[in-house]
């Protein structure tokens, strides 16, 4: 286990986290601490200490708990997981759409139910595919499908032209980046894409999400809300939501790319794929850091006392794969009953609110995806995916196939 620098004469080194960027194995640690200490200090990019937390029961209950904060981890002077690349005040997103009386509108967008969008999924995975056949083996699926796929459903979603998705997918690579101190290509993007989504708002060829929230400027009862703040609304969930839903199917596919049991078993039953997603969603390693809590008050977690003021890290993947909550863990099994008890999506009060449409979108892109190229496998040797690191997800940089 690696260790970073600790200057208390008193203590031994604290782990360094993350542990590691590889998706294609579950770094030792996890289990190790899981096992022995389920609540562990460790030291995080920021070079802050932190309690990591390991196991499903806990990770749980830190999650659920309201003394767990998440608006307060951008607040000053507190434990930072890694250097803010967003202000502060949008760490708290849902919270602050809530509070600003949109959420049914956000919630509304953000349902695959609606009128037309599953089938625009479908007809958008079979193009994207089409372009990768046009051009023969091999295809880089991330850069080729997952991206453009993403991206393309959130600027439906928004009702931006899909032609704003490349001006508004380059500024990921930075907004998502795990860093120790401040990064300044973040915040000149940041300011960029707000500008740009501000001026869609006057835009006559936006509708969708977008177009719902211009129209209420001209309502009385929203006449607290700033261009800039519905603005914020639109660049915040095409960010969150594109690198989320691009990076859990980038890495459903390594998964079954690197287990071709379970590729062969989804190809060539199609009808498995539904619950097959949810256990993808439970044993793949996209989220690459933790999920940050704040204590605002002394906290008793298993063994530990939490002290207010502490931050507090949820190990999604200690949690995703606990055998006390599922039993053989590593096993893909569609059949297993409770796989939509994963964290993936977290819990409580901040569960991600886009889980059907997350859900509905890699269900799509697989079905597709199997049945047009049912010979899919990785162009490369696994031991050659490179892997992006300082990231808020685990990806590879490229993932190479043939079919």
């Amino acid at each position: 286990m690696t260790t970073a620098p600790d200057t208390r004469t008193d203590h031994p080194p604290l782990p360094a986290f993350p542990f590691s960027w590889d998706g294609t194995r579950v770094p030792a640690e996890v289990a190790e601490l899981r096992e022995a200490t389920p609540v562990r200090r460790v030291r995080t990019i920021a070079g802050d200490e932190a309690w990591l937390v390991s196991s499903y029961e806990l990770c749980a209950q830190v999650l659920k708990d309201d003394r767990f904060s998440l608006k307060d981890t951008s607040a000053p002077g507190v434990p930072r997981q890694y250097a803010l690349t967003i202000p502060p005040e949008v760490v708290n997103n849902m919270g602050n759409i809530t509070g600003a009386g949109l959420r049914r509108a956000v919630m509304k967008a953000l349902n695959p139910k609606a009128p037309g969008l599953t089938d625009w999924l479908r007809a958008e995975a079979h193009r994207l595919v089409d372009l990768i056949v046009a051009d023969g083996p091999t295809a880089d699926l991330r850069g080729a499908f997952c991206e453009p796929y993403s991206a393309g459903m959130h600027c439906r979603i928004l009702g931006i032209p899909q032609t704003e998705a490349p001006a508004f997918l380059r500024s990921l690579d930075i907004a998502f980046m795990n860093s120790p101190c401040p990064i300044t290509g973040a915040r000149l993007n940041w300011d960029r894409d707000i500008a740009r989504m501000t001026a869609l708002l006057d835009d006559p060829a936006t509708h969708g999400l977008m177009g719902e929230l211009a129209a209420l400027r001209e309502d009385p009862e929203y006449a607290h809300l700033s261009d800039e703040m519905l603005a914020t609304v639109g660049v915040t969930l095409f960010g969150a939501g594109t690198i989320s839903t691009s990076g859990f199917l980038a890495m459903a596919l390594v998964h079954l790319l690197t287990h071709p049991i379970a590729r062969d078993l989804l190809r060539d039953r199609p009808d498995l794929i539904g619950p097959g997603v949810e256990e993808l969603l439970r044993v793949n390693l996209s989220i690459g850091d933790a999920l940050p809590r704040l204590a605002l008050e002394d906290v008793r977690l298993g063994d530990v006392d939490v002290r207010a003021g502490e931050l507090v890290l949820v190990l999604v993947e200690g949690a995703n794969l606990d055998p006390e909550k599922f039993p053989d863990p590593h096993r893909f099994d569609v059949h297993r009953d409770n796989a939509a008890d994963h964290l993936s999506f977290g819990g409580g009060a901040h569960y991600c609110p886009a889980t059907a449409l997350g859900r509905a979108h890699a269900r799509i892109a697989l079905e597709v995806l199997l049945d047009r190229l049912p010979n899919l496998a990785l162009a490369v040797p696994t031991s050659q995916l490179v892997w992006r690191t300082g990231f808020m997800k685990r990806i590879p940089e490229r993932l190479p196939v043939t079919w």
